[in-house]
C-alpha cells in the first residue's frame, strides 16, 4: 500500500463512519425520526418524514459504502447530495462558518469536496471496489463525474 492508499483510506473511513454516525442520529437520536421530520418539515421539507428516512437510511449506506470503499463515486456521490440539500435548505443562509448563529456551510461544503475528491482519486489499495476490480473502471475523471452528477 502507497501513502496515497493510506490516505485515501484514512478520509474515506473517517468521512463515511462520521455520515453514518450522522445517519443513525437522524434516526435513532434524541428526538428519533420524529423529532427528525419535525426539523426537516419546519425547513420546508414536506413531508418531512419521507425526508427525514431518506436521509437517515442514506447517510447510513452511503457513508458505510465509503468507509468501505464500495462503489466509492455513487457512495460519495449520494453524501455529496444530502451536503448540497442540507446546504440550500439548512445554512446558506447563514453565511460560511459553522460556528455563526444558525451554522453557515462550510461543514457540508468541506464534506462535499472531500467525497468529490475520493470518489476523483479513486478508493486505493484497501477498498472493497478494489478487491472486486471495480476500480478500474470507476475511479479518476469517470469517478468524479459520477460522484458530481
Amino acid at each position: 500500500m502507497t501513502a496515497a492508499d493510506t490516505a485515501d483510506l484514512v478520509l474515506r473511513v473517517v468521512v463515511g463512519l462520521t455520515i453514518v454516525a450522522h445517519g443513525y442520529n437522524h434516526i435513532f437520536g434524541p428526538g428519533g425520526i420524529q423529532g427528525t421530520a419535525g426539523w426537516f418539515a419546519s425547513m420546508g421539507l414536506r413531508p418531512g418524514i419521507v425526508h427525514a428516512w431518506a436521509s437517515g437510511l442514506i447517510e447510513l449506506a452511503a457513508g458505510a459504502g465509503l468507509a468501505v470503499g464500495l462503489f466509492t463515486p455513487f457512495s460519495a456521490g449520494a453524501i455529496i447530495g444530502i451536503m448540497v440539500v442540507a446546504g440550500m435548505t439548512a445554512h446558506r443562509r447563514n453565511g460560511f462558518f459553522i460556528f455563526k448563529p444558525g451554522q453557515g456551510y462550510e461543514y457540508v461544503l468541506m464534506i462535499a469536496v472531500v467525497c468529490l475528491a475520493i470518489a476523483t482519486f479513486g478508493p486505493g489499495y484497501a477498498s472493497l471496489d478494489h478487491a472486486f476490480t471495480i476500480d478500474d473502471n470507476l475511479d479518476g475523471w469517470l469517478g468524479g463525474l459520477i460522484a458530481l452528477v
